[in-house]
């Protein structure tokens, strides 16, 4: 069992920065693929990015690519997003989830289905 807490949304100015963090509570955090998605209202829930369990593997939607960096610490079971030069269409809720990678089987992050275990999000909004 896997528990999730996000922190660090907040109000945003167009072009700025944000990190948002996600502590893990429970066993053997780093056997899980962590993986950032977001949900704007009326929208479907997106992907964002992923950290493959050993921190040695990356990947990134489309929308945030070279923008936004994930990367995880271990040690403290967190996960982090830096998010640079946001844009008004990053408001959104984001959320981290929780993919366990103990049975080996192939990674993919941007699949909802994939994940075990959701925090409760975090508020992102990005206004002038």
């Amino acid at each position: 069992q896997l528990q999730l807490v996000e922190s660090g949304g907040g109000l945003v100015q167009p072009g700025g920065s944000l990190r948002v963090s996600c502590l893990a509570s429970g066993r053997a955090f780093n056997m899980y693929h962590m993986g950032w998605f977001r949900q704007a209202p009326g929208k479907e829930r997106e992907f964002v990015a992923a950290v493959n369990w050993n921190g040695g593997s990356t990947d990134y939607g489309n929308s945030v690519k070279g923008r936004f960096t994930v990367s995880r610490d271990n040690a403290k079971n967190l996960v982090y997003l830096q998010m640079n030069s946001l844009k008004f269409e990053d408001t959104a809720v984001y959320f981290c989830a929780a993919d366990w990678a103990g049975d080996g089987t192939s990674w993919y992050p941007a699949r909802l289905g994939e994940y075990d275990y959701w925090g409760q999000g975090t508020q992102v909004t990005i206004s002038s």
